[in-house]
């Protein structure tokens, strides 16, 4: 499992570990029932503190991608897609519902925020 921290990224470095873990669950890079590194390995390996990993560990168990096993350690979950699916759907959602609230409050017409979806879906 490889993850890369950025420190100049704006994401708090647990959300960084957070997201590539989910990322390589979701792509298969880390099968089901695959063993992670303990939350001290992971720390010592970036080279960050343990309550950071734990803090992404517990994140990750909390929306079902990984689960612990006290004294044998963490382990990624079975996955349902069609739950990661609606989860997926759900934050699409919230995020347009976001964007069409700022294109309400700057006069942006339904036709034109569809052109602009359109023009970045299609790059």
């Amino acid at each position: 499992m490889k993850i890369i921290i950025s420190n100049s990224s704006k994401e708090p470095i647990y959300e960084q570990i957070t997201n590539q873990v989910k990322s390589s669950i979701l792509t298969g890079e880390l099968p089901e029932g695959a063993a992670i590194p303990s939350m001290r390995k992971l720390a010592k390996d970036l080279q960050i503190s343990v309550i950071t990993t734990k803090r992404a560990y517990e994140e990750l168990e909390k929306a079902g991608f990984i689960y612990s096993i006290v004294g044998k350690g963490s382990f990624v979950a079975e996955q349902n897609l069609d739950m990661i699916k609606e989860k997926k759907q759900k934050v699409i959602e919230e995020q347009l519902s976001a964007v069409i609230s700022n294109s309400r409050e700057i006069g942006m017409s339904l036709d034109e925020l569809q052109e602009l979806m359109k023009i970045l879906y299609e790059e």
